[in-house]
């Protein structure tokens, strides 16, 4: 098992057990379109397969550390800790913003400081404005790593096989194939008009969004490709009709969320075509038998 590096709304650390139990035992390809901190994804470590996200400052990091672990490390024994330092830091990280065309050490910068300022800002909390500037306060940690070296190496190592992408979740009906597994974690159907967030990444996901994924997952399905999806409880009068998905309810603890009092336990939904008699899950009689 490999750590993720980066700490983001959503994780799914949490859950890992309930979430692998439900992948069939063996596939070709992994695909997660929705990779976020990765939890999941550094988990299986994969042979082959792609992982997406909609976030351009995230996917950056992600090949960087595929592609330049070295360089990255370097550059991140080159930070301070002090809260003018961040607040400089992440202004520098807001102007790269505005570089059409950067160059690679650009790209091994901007990656450094997303680590850098994902490692010491307030509760660990990636945060876009509506202009997709990162705006989350300086934390109070009195002994951030932010180098993360090892976990850099491990990374690099799983994602060498992986092809990044930067686009809309409906790329996986193109990349997959018979055979292969797609984990899809989605920004979730707010539970409450006061419940969303998706703010960690400018703009947003809504209800025609979860339409269009419900649409995805039942062409993949179609392929014969196995899929898990994650979401909140709401979303799942989608898939209520269609008699190939099985849903299970689980909790989890979240410990990043945007408002103190809202942190705890949260229900959410596991979706999937996989048939019971296919998945990893573990029951007593196995290690009895």
């Amino acid at each position: 098992m490999v750590e993720p590096i980066l700490k983001w709304a959503g994780g799914k650390r949490q859950l890992l057990s309930e979430i692998t139990a439900l992948f069939p035992t063996t596939y070709e390809a992994y695909h997660e379109p929705f990779v976020g901190g990765g939890a999941v994804f550094f988990d299986q470590d994969p042979d082959n397969g792609t992982i997406n996200d909609l976030n351009t400052r995230l996917t950056t990091f992600y090949e960087i550390v595929r592609d330049q672990p070295d360089a990255l490390i370097a550059e991140n024994k080159t930070h301070e800790h002090t809260e003018e330092y961040y607040y400089n830091a992440r202004s520098e990280f807001n102007t790269l913003l505005t570089q059409s065309t950067p160059t690679q050490d650009e790209r091994v910068r901007e990656a450094s400081l997303l680590l850098y300022l994902n490692r010491t800002c307030f509760n660990g909390l990636y945060r876009e404005n509506s202009n997709g500037e990162f705006n989350v306060s300086f934390g109070r940690y009195s002994n951030p790593d932010w180098i993360q070296e090892q976990r850099i190496r491990k990374a690099s190592r799983v994602l060498q096989d992986t092809a990044v992408f930067n686009t809309d979740f409906s790329y996986v009906v193109d990349e997959a194939s018979s055979g292969d597994l797609v984990y899809f974690d989605p920004p979730y159907e707010p539970v409450s008009k006061t419940a969303d967030f998706n703010s960690y990444q400018a703009g947003g996901f809504d209800r025609e969004d979860q339409r269009r994924l419900r649409d995805v997952v039942i062409e993949l399905t179609e392929m014969d490709v196995s899929v898990i999806l994650s979401n909140s409880p709401p979303v799942t009068e989608l898939y209520e009709g269609h008699d190939v998905f099985s849903i299970r309810y689980v909790d989890a603890t979240r410990a990043i969320n945007s408002d103190a009092g809202s942190r705890g336990e949260v229900s959410e939904v596991l979706i999937t075509n996989v048939p019971a008699d296919e998945q990893r899950r573990k029951t007593l009689s196995d290690f009895t038998e």
